[in-house]
């Protein structure tokens, strides 16, 4: 069975509310999949994971949290499979800024999947827009897996 990591971090509740998301689409896809919360806890072992999705915030002007940035350095090495998703504020840098982490983060990781972008809170529209990433991650790593 494939098995996921999505391991976020969180402040306001938003990205931890999109990780939820993500891990419903894949158990109700029958996904393996382990939530982790960055800061809580010690890092999961990614070896045991096909594949991991990570989430940030984009904290002050643009920038990746240190929790983050801490959790990158933990785990000491890049795995293959991440995907990347971020919640941001169009408001505070505009598009310039917007999950300016998780652009970071899939330039980092040389993410082969575009990261999803939520503009806060993940509820009304934008819940479907998590939805629908999701599946199509798990399309692109079976695609690669085939």
């Amino acid at each position: 069975m494939v098995s996921f990591l999505i391991a976020y971090a969180t402040y306001s509740g938003n990205t931890q509310e999109v990780a939820g998301l993500i891990h419903k689409t894949f158990v109700n896809h029958q996904v393996e999949v382990k939530l982790y919360r960055i800061g809580c806890g010690p890092v999961p072992n990614l070896a045991d994971f096909d594949g991991m999705i990570i989430g940030s915030f984009t904290w002050e002007k643009g920038a990746t949290p240190d929790e983050v940035k801490d959790f990158v350095l933990d785990v000491g090495y890049k795995p293959a499979h991440v995907y990347v998703f971020g919640t941001g504020d169009t408001q505070f840098g505009g598009d310039a800024l917007f999950c300016k982490a998780a652009a970071k983060l899939a330039k980092f990781y040389h993410s082969t999947y575009p990261p999803l972008k939520i503009e806060q809170s993940p509820r009304g529209t934008q819940e479907q827009q998590v939805m629908e990433w999701a599946k199509g991650v798990m399309a692109h790593w079976l695609h690669l897996h085939a």
